[in-house]
Protein backbone atom coordinates (compact mmCIF):
# COMPACT_ATOMS: atom_id res chain seq x y z
CA UNK A 1 0.00 0.00 0.00
CA UNK A 2 1.50 3.19 -0.75
CA UNK A 3 2.35 5.90 2.03
CA UNK A 4 1.88 9.25 1.79
CA UNK A 5 3.98 11.89 0.08
CA UNK A 6 4.25 15.18 0.25
CA UNK A 7 1.98 15.65 -2.85
CA UNK A 8 -0.56 14.10 -0.23
CA UNK A 9 -4.33 15.76 -0.21
CA UNK A 10 -5.91 16.47 3.61
CA UNK A 11 -9.11 14.50 4.00
CA UNK A 12 -11.25 15.90 6.95
CA UNK A 13 -13.52 13.34 8.81
CA UNK A 14 -15.79 14.47 11.80
CA UNK A 15 -16.33 11.99 14.20
CA UNK A 16 -17.73 12.34 18.13
CA UNK A 17 -14.90 12.14 21.17
CA UNK A 18 -16.12 9.04 21.96
CA UNK A 19 -15.31 7.39 18.40
CA UNK A 20 -12.09 9.67 18.33
CA UNK A 21 -10.63 7.46 21.92
CA UNK A 22 -11.15 4.41 19.99
CA UNK A 23 -9.17 5.01 16.99
CA UNK A 24 -6.28 6.76 19.22
CA UNK A 25 -6.78 3.93 21.45
CA UNK A 26 -6.22 1.32 18.17
CA UNK A 27 -3.34 3.63 16.67
CA UNK A 28 -1.63 3.04 20.08
CA UNK A 29 -1.80 -0.62 20.20
CA UNK A 30 -0.15 -0.59 17.07
CA UNK A 31 2.33 1.85 17.73
CA UNK A 32 1.16 4.63 15.47
CA UNK A 33 -0.15 7.69 15.02
CA UNK A 34 -3.72 8.41 14.82
CA UNK A 35 -3.15 10.20 10.83
CA UNK A 36 -1.43 7.09 9.98
CA UNK A 37 -3.93 4.46 11.13
CA UNK A 38 -6.44 5.76 9.88
CA UNK A 39 -4.92 6.45 6.86
CA UNK A 40 -3.81 2.93 6.57
CA UNK A 41 -7.27 1.58 7.72
CA UNK A 42 -9.71 3.39 5.54
CA UNK A 43 -7.33 2.40 2.55
CA UNK A 44 -7.81 -1.47 3.80
CA UNK A 45 -11.49 -0.45 3.70
CA UNK A 46 -11.59 0.85 0.34
CA UNK A 47 -9.67 -1.87 -1.11
CA UNK A 48 -11.70 -4.73 0.30
CA UNK A 49 -14.96 -3.13 -0.74
CA UNK A 50 -13.66 -2.71 -4.11
CA UNK A 51 -12.67 -6.58 -4.09
CA UNK A 52 -15.92 -7.85 -2.94
CA UNK A 53 -17.75 -6.22 -5.87
CA UNK A 54 -20.22 -9.11 -7.00
CA UNK A 55 -21.17 -7.03 -10.10
CA UNK A 56 -19.13 -8.13 -13.22
CA UNK A 57 -19.38 -6.17 -16.43
CA UNK A 58 -18.62 -8.04 -19.37
CA UNK A 59 -17.91 -5.53 -22.70
CA UNK A 60 -20.85 -7.00 -25.42
CA UNK A 61 -17.63 -7.03 -27.84
CA UNK A 62 -15.87 -9.94 -25.12
CA UNK A 63 -19.43 -11.72 -24.56
CA UNK A 64 -19.15 -13.94 -27.27
CA UNK A 65 -15.76 -15.19 -25.80
CA UNK A 66 -16.84 -16.06 -22.68
CA UNK A 67 -19.01 -17.66 -23.20
CA UNK A 68 -16.96 -19.77 -25.76
CA UNK A 69 -14.69 -20.20 -22.42
CA UNK A 70 -17.47 -21.59 -20.26
CA UNK A 71 -18.82 -23.68 -23.08
CA UNK A 72 -15.45 -25.34 -23.87
CA UNK A 73 -14.40 -28.68 -21.63
CA UNK A 74 -12.02 -28.51 -18.86
CA UNK A 75 -8.82 -28.75 -19.39
CA UNK A 76 -6.56 -31.54 -17.20
CA UNK A 77 -4.35 -29.68 -14.49
CA UNK A 78 -2.09 -32.27 -12.79
CA UNK A 79 -1.53 -29.92 -10.18
CA UNK A 80 -5.10 -29.41 -8.75
CA UNK A 81 -5.46 -33.35 -9.33
CA UNK A 82 -2.62 -33.58 -6.93
CA UNK A 83 -4.04 -31.17 -4.30
CA UNK A 84 -7.16 -32.46 -4.46
CA UNK A 85 -6.14 -36.06 -3.32
CA UNK A 86 -3.61 -34.69 -0.44
CA UNK A 87 -5.12 -35.68 3.02
CA UNK A 88 -6.45 -32.46 4.61
CA UNK A 89 -3.86 -31.26 7.45
CA UNK A 90 -6.75 -31.46 10.41
CA UNK A 91 -7.03 -35.63 9.42
CA UNK A 92 -3.24 -35.99 9.34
Amino acid sequence: MPRATSNASILSVRVTEKERQLLEDAASQVHTNLSEFVRRNALLAAEEELLERRVVIIPAEQWEALEKWMQAPARDNPALKKLANLTPVWER
